[in-house]
């Protein structure tokens, strides 16, 4: 994250207002001699000045859309993607037998490639599209909503999972436990699902609790051996992971915990009344877990940013020992941001259980989506909305690959490659800036011309 206004003391400033490109033309502008003593001021300031209460202020649309491509962010963003899919749709040709077959003899029928290389491609993320957003093709309600269904089922935990990282690195702190913090999290909301006799919302609540307590006691490890001893909050929550993950599989298989009238792993189907309902009826899996993540967004959003536990966050993240000089606890700050980092995956990992995509633990209950979580974080540029649109984006890859391999035969792994190069050429900006030839963004413009002496 880089801060296009050097004056503002944190990244999140917009930068360069129209009041400092103002000054800096003030300054640029040359004076009359000092013999002609009417005219000794600049000529800037023989405009008019507007009367009071009458200044042109500019809308809220303009502010936000010149914050937006202030420093060519969303630029790279878009062009990022854009740069995945093309290296993606070279990989479906490559993997494709009979579209190789045509560039045997190119040199004589070049068409015959070219028409077999878009076919394949084009039919590829159209199956793609169908499956993540929508099908023109579909009869029906169910089968019309089925494919944003799957998407916001897909991107309900990579929100959780994603602002964990997000707020963990906004104060300074890279968090790797997502994946053991939802993990411990899954478990413990999955016990008290199938095992305490509680009446339907009591239930849910009683089970998101105890998912969400169970986070952030595994994000309090790392936080307080970072706050107390210094120990890097990679390498413990690395360990954690491992740590979560074979307790999984052995509490699996505990009486108590295990399917009675299953011999294989898996635990006791959680009771229906500590499930997440579903939105739009029982055919289709979208639940509320889409809305608690939306409303953590928004919490997310408005601690960093209107909160005095916010600033101290940034505070910390941006410089610790200006942080400690200015009186904010550094250790409790850590802290914190620890236990709310692992708060959020574990109802990430709660969401798992609790809604449509599993009913009962397994060893691979959890899936990826704490390591899934740090390419979100990292693609939402660990911003709280930003993770959100992220995680949508991965949440259409993934139901829009599984129609992508069903009906075009190409691999559902070549989502993961495509996450991977979006997540490369978002961690490359130079690289997408030098393809595309973007210029210099504004704030950027102006520090040059600051620092030449205008």
């Amino acid at each position: 994250m880089t801060n296009p206004n050097p004056d503002s003391g944190s990244p999140d400033k917009e930068p360069a207002t129209e009041a400092q490109e103002s000054l800096s033309e003030a300054r640029a502008t040359p004076t009359q001699p000092a013999g002609d003593t009417e005219q000794t001021v600049p000529a800037t300031a023989t405009a008019k000045k507007p009367a009071p209460g009458g200044e042109s202020r500019p809308s809220m649309g303009r502010m936000f859309l010149d914050n937006l491509w202030a420093s060519n962010t969303f630029t790279v963003t878009v062009l990022a993607v854009l740069l995945a899919m093309v290296v993606g749709a070279v990989l479906i040709i490559v993997s494709d037998p009979e579209v190789l077959a045509t560039y045997s003899y190119i040199t004589a029928r070049p068409t015959d490639a070219l028409n077999a290389s878009w076919t394949v491609v084009s039919e590829a993320y159209a199956n793609l599209f169908k499956g993540a957003i929508f099908d023109p093709e579909a009869v029906g309600f169910t089968a019309a909503l089925s494919p944003i269904s799957e998407t916001l089922t897909y991107a309900a935990p990579l929100v959780f999972t994603g602002l964990s990282v997000a707020l963990a690195f906004r104060g300074g702190l890279f968090n790797i436990g997502a994946q053991g913090q939802a993990t411990i999290a899954v478990i413990l909301a999955a016990v008290a699902g199938f095992a305490l006799p509680l009446p339907p919302v009591v239930h849910l609540l009683v089970a998101l609790i105890a998912g969400a307590l169970g986070g952030a006691l595994w994000g309090f490890i790392p936080g307080i051996l970072k706050a107390r001893a210094g120990a890097h909050e990679v390498i413990n929550t690395i360990m954690l992971n491992y740590v979560a993950v074979y307790f999984l599989s052995w509490i699996i298989v505990q009486n108590g915990v295990q399917n009675p009238n299953r011999s294989d792993a898996i635990s006791k189907p959680v009771d229906s009344s500590a499930q997440l309902p579903r939105l739009l009826g029982d055919d289709l899996r979208v639940h509320a877990g889409i809305l608690l993540a939306v409303a953590a967004t928004w919490f997310i959003a408005w601690l960093l940013n209107r909160s005095t536990l916010g600033f101290e966050l940034r505070a910390v993240g941006a410089n610790p020992d200006a942080a400690r000089t200015a009186g904010i606890s550094v250790t409790k700050t850590y802290v914190l941001v620890m236990v709310f980092a692992g708060m959020l995956a574990g109802l990430g990992g709660s969401t798992m259980v609790l809604g449509t995509t599993a009913t009962a633990l397994t060893p691979l209950v959890i899936a990826q989506i704490g390591f899934d979580g740090i390419l979100v974080a990292l693609l939402g540029r660990v911003k709280p909305w930003g993770v959100l649109l992220a995680a949508l984006l991965f949440g259409a890859l993934q139901a829009g690959g599984n129609r992508m391999q069903s009906y075009s035969g190409i691999s559902l792994e070549l989502v993961t490659v495509l996450q991977a190069l979006i997540v490369i050429f978002i961690a490359a900006p130079a690289l997408v800036k030098t393809i595309f030839q973007l210029r210099a963004a504004r704030a950027a413009r102006l520090q040059t011309s600051l620092a030449k002496g205008w």
